[in-house]
């Protein structure tokens, strides 16, 4: 049976091994959509794990500060760091955006989408690690780079109004959408996400000083105390908090939210917010396309090995008239199917892995998917020669001696 199958291979193996090759593209495409989900959830998991944090404060009623807007005022993390059992707690921003290059590497006036980072030095949200460079030490203008985003030592770059220097460089510290990250003091990032522009300043303070309401004979400096609020921003997006060893991090949390009137997520809880909640639309989308290109595959198969039975009709019909039995042609066609998968899966694996680093977000090939798609090109090929295996077992023996 193993010999029947492998000279039918040899005999006719150009069409077999480009069938293969196209075959494995589709199955490198399948792969790669496993990959990018599994890049998705590590994405997600890498940020959570380099904010350091064993709870995460936010706006009440928000599932901020990856999943949903929250605000909060920069003065909760004295009331944070107050609690029984908080170690350490520290202000942070997050807002993602286009940030400009005015000198490097990566060209002058290019724009790299980032996630900028608003952190304060040596506490909790700070780069877990560096590859190159130190670490902020400055109270304005200095930035700390993923690698992601191409910015070398001593690039400079634009947010907003200001320049910075970027004085250090990261590695795998990204967003949940796979957006590289750049840390600056919380400061200039304050004011970055949460200042209006001169004009829009001007205009609001002209709006409020015509407000009757602000402008009380008995209530004297209620305009200049709030114009002078529109321009001082204490706002932040959450506060990182680190416990000390052996306390529960949940009876932390529940006095946050009973006492303090603020969300707080443990790790845990905001991991099922990045994950089953934050990207399980792409999940969806992506086990779509996994089930439309295990189908395009079956049927590729199937109408390949189809149509090499019906080119060697009247070998089968020899076969089985020198009494060949019908168990040992369907063998040969179930070996050829499996074969073909086989090849298609190597081919598939292979260039997965070529390609994998090319793709903008990051692809994580796991060896788990491997074994998993391997055993499903198995079945999806058997599944696939059956209808070739009907049609030879149909063949008459006497297609051997006819015309």
């Amino acid at each position: 049976m193993i010999s029947l199958a492998g000279r039918d291979i040899l005999h006719s193996w150009s069409k077999f091994v480009f069938t293969g090759i196209g075959l494995g593209l589709l199955i490198g495409a399948t792969l790669s959509m496993a990959g990018i989900y599994r890049g998705m959830v590590d994405d997600a998991r890498a940020l959570l794990a380099n904010s350091g944090a064993d709870l995460w404060v936010v706006q009440q009623e928000t599932q901020g500060p990856y999943a949903e807007s929250s605000s909060l005022r920069d003065d909760v993390v004295r009331s944070v760091l107050g609690l029984p059992g908080v170690a350490r707690a520290a202000n942070v921003t997050y807002l993602t955006m286009q940030v400009r290059a005015l000198r490097g590497d990566v060209g002058e006036g290019a724009d790299v989408r980032t996630m900028v980072v608003g952190i304060e030095p040596g506490q909790p949200g700070e780069p877990t690690y560096l590859v190159a460079g130190r670490q902020l030490t400055r109270s304005h203008y200095e930035a700390v780079a993923d690698l992601k985003t191409g910015f070398a030592l001593g690039d400079r770059i634009r947010i907003r109004r200001h320049d910075y220097t970027v004085v250090g460089l990261t590695q795998r510290m990204v967003s949940s959408g796979g957006d590289p990250m750049v840390f600056i003091p919380l400061k200039d990032a304050q004011e970055a996400q949460f200042l209006k522009d001169n004009d829009a300043i001007v205009n609001e303070r002209a709006r409020t000083a015509a407000n009757p309401a602000f402008n009380r004979p008995g209530v004297p400096g209620l305009l200049e105390a709030v114009q002078a609020s529109q321009t001082n921003n204490r706002n932040v997006n959450a506060v990182l908090v680190q416990l000390q060893p052996g306390v529960a991090v949940e009876i932390v949390a529940q006095t946050v939210r009973r006492w303090k009137h603020l969300q707080a997520y443990t790790l845990a809880q905001m991991d099922d917010i990045l994950v089953a909640k934050l990207i399980a639309t792409s999940a969806k989308q992506i086990g779509m396309f996994l089930v439309i290109l295990a189908v395009v595959s079956a049927a590729i198969v199937a109408f390949i090995i189809y149509t090499m039975t019906l080119g060697k009709i009247r070998e089968i019909a020899v076969l089985k008239l020198i009494g060949t039995r019908n168990r040992t042609i369907a063998g040969m066609i179930l070996q050829q199917s499996l074969g073909l998968g086989l090849i298609g899966f190597v081919v598939g694996k292979v260039a997965a892995t070529l390609w994998a680093p090319i793709f903008p977000k990051y692809v994580l090939l796991e060896s788990g998917d491997a074994v998993l798609g391997l055993l499903a090109v198995m079945v999806i090929c058997a599944l696939a020669s059956t209808l070739a295996i009907r049609v030879a077992l149909k063949v008459d023996p006497a297609a051997a001696i006819g015309g």
